[in-house]
């Protein structure tokens, strides 16, 4: 998912403005205290900073293969972390955590995320979410799609008509009118950029693309269709809109505010701390943590020793796994891909990651994806 990482900072008057909403307690208390979707965006997030893609989807095409020992690890009750687009409603669909934290640098990724949550509770089944979602008629009657496959859902939507402009006005009308019930302070600009991510979806449809800022979509990168149908290592589809199961649990999540997404540097020195002290505040323990690439840029920036140290800090068990992606052009050859892939999604455990460290034997990126 990630290609480069830059640690300017912006976002810190979207800050200020969510600290806002918190009464002024003590920095722990108050994120104990903290017990509405709202104010634990402010307690927990920090100021955004930027890079350069879009990531309203990922580019990991790969990055199903590890849901069959998602599902073995037995993580059902803990807490999931994550980061970037709807990929993690997979990985949570995979692991049934109790609660979800979804952190990334950039604040448009809080946006994105306030999108997906209004399109769930505006939503009440697979093909009616994503008929929302990019734009299209959903069926008239929406019981016999329950039981679907993947696979005919998204030929429906293929074949749907567009709804006619008065429908269209009416679903961002219904959107935005949502998106003021979660109590999160938001600008005109902020509406307008949530507008504009959803108008993206709804222009490219199923065909949509990771983009690189300013350079485009290499051709070879998935489209939102492959991400849907794509499959695990034992050929099932696994994708959170796979089965109507899967996609009610996220969809629960969502309603009980319980998918935070939250503005924060894996490699800072408060976001990630923030979240740790809430889950040790609840009881949680780390069950799932997706970093995707992420842990390349921490090593090419120098900070990935801070996010070690963020890691190990979080409450965690000897079951505790990270989700990661490599690439061709960063795994030097060294992680095997499937025939058709340029990624390779794989899962290690995180004290084999704090561990590895502490005893010189990760030392780099190579290091820790070799293993």
């Amino acid at each position: 998912m990630r290609l480069m990482r830059r640690s300017i900072r912006t976002g810190a008057l979207f800050a200020i403005g969510l600290a806002a909403a918190v009464a002024a307690t003590p920095h722990a208390q108050s994120i104990a205290a903290a017990d509405t979707f709202a104010a634990r965006i402010a307690t927990l997030s920090e100021p955004g900073g930027y890079f350069d893609t879009d990531d309203l989807i990922s580019n990991e095409r790969s990055y199903l293969h590890v849901a069959p020992a998602l599902r073995r690890a037995g993580l059902a009750g803990t807490t999931y972390i994550g980061v970037g687009p709807d990929t993690n409603f997979s990985y949570i669909a995979q692991s049934r955590p109790s609660m979800a934290f979804i952190i990334d640098i950039r604040r448009d990724n809080l946006l994105l995320h306030l999108l997906f949550k209004a399109l769930f509770a505006e939503s009440t089944t697979r093909i009616d979410f994503l008929a929302r979602l990019i734009g299209r008629a959903a069926p008239a009657d929406l019981a016999p799609w329950r039981q679907a496959d993947v696979g005919q859902i998204v030929a429906d939507l293929d074949r749907a008509a567009l709804p006619d402009a008065a429908a269209m006005r009416a679903r961002h009308g219904a959107v935005a009118s949502r998106l003021k019930t979660f109590g999160v302070p938001l600008s005109d600009a902020d509406f307008e950029t949530i507008d504009r991510f959803h108008r993206t979806f709804e222009t490219q449809g199923l065909d949509l693309k990771l983009e690189i800022i300013g350079r485009g979509t290499p051709v070879y990168y998935p489209t939102f269709r492959d991400l849907l149908l794509e499959t695990d290592r034992d050929g099932r589809q696994q994708s959170y809109c796979a089965s109507e199961d899967d996609f009610q649990f996220v969809r629960g999540l969502e309603a009980r505010d319980l998918v935070i997404p939250v503005v924060g540097d894996l490699g800072g020195t408060t976001a990630l701390r923030n979240i740790g002290r809430l889950m040790s505040a609840r009881g949680e323990t780390l069950g799932a943590f997706y970093t995707s690439n992420v842990e390349f840029y921490l090593f090419r920036s120098g900070t990935f020793p801070q996010f070690v140290t963020n890691v190990s800090r979080l409450p965690h068990t000897g079951r505790s796994v990270i989700i990661r992606s490599a690439f061709i052009s960063a795994a030097g050859g060294i992680v095997p891909m499937l025939p058709g892939y340029d990624s390779a999604s794989l899962l290690g455990g995180v004290d084999d990651l704090v561990q590895g460290v502490a005893n010189g034997r990760i030392r780099s990126y190579l290091d820790l994806v070799a293993r």
